[in-house]
């Protein structure tokens, strides 16, 4: 896939996100099965008693709640939704679309997540930068997404393709990003009318470069 123009980042509903997120939604955007799903891949990859990034976080972050992880920081655009989730030991609100710095030092988490929330991002390469930034070397970045999303706030090249470009266009992220041992899965749950689970996952490289903020 070739560098994306500008205007594949454009949204029909153009205002500041803090305007769409100011209410609380306390929803889940996909079913149950489709949570089991992401909940097995967090097993599968995130390592017991590690440091954790939650990234567009809310009230539900489907992590396994048999697994204890020291630190989960969660990262989002609500208050009210952060508060109310229980996994996350600290939490910060942040507009990643105005602002993809990460307030956190290099090397210092052990895995990170974006739980069906990619296709909002308008500058998703220079997030996903940051993050591999902030991963310990080797440490998987798990980006899960089906078929679902909010119309006027997913990117137009988002709503352009169907579910394998999603798969292609989160990779050319990742690869653009950096990120090392790209895989792709398809997650979706078995039962007819489920919702369908994709996922990306990437580990970050050895060496990490900072976001450049000039």
């Amino acid at each position: 896939m070739q560098n994306l123009p500008p205007d594949a980042f454009d949204r029909y509903d153009d205002e500041p996100d803090e305007i769409f997120y100011g209410l609380p939604r306390f929803v889940t955007h996909i079913d149950d099965r489709a949570i089991a799903a992401v909940t097995q891949l967090y097993r599968e990859h995130f390592p017991p008693g590690g440091d954790l990034l939650d990234l567009m976080s809310s009230w539900v972050s489907h992590l396994p709640p048999d697994v204890n992880y020291d630190r989960v920081v969660g990262l989002g655009m609500n208050e009210e939704e952060l508060a109310a989730n229980p996994r996350l030991t600290e939490r910060l609100v942040q507009d990643l679309n105005q602002n993809p710095a990460l307030p956190f030092t290099d090397v210092t988490f052990d895995g990170a997540a974006i739980c069906v929330s990619i296709q909002y991002l308008t500058r998703p390469v220079e997030v996903l930068k940051e993050v591999a930034r902030v991963l310990r070397p080797g440490a998987p970045l798990v980006i899960t997404f089906s078929n679902r999303c909010f119309p006027m706030k997913a990117v137009t090249v988002w709503q352009m393709l169907d579910d394998r470009g999603h798969v292609s266009l989160v990779e050319h992220y990742m690869q653009q990003a950096g990120f090392v041992d790209i895989t792709s899965l398809d997650r979706s749950p078995e039962r007819w009318g489920s919702d369908p689970l994709y996922a990306v996952i990437g580990r970050a490289a050895g060496t990490n470069i900072a976001l450049d903020s000039s």
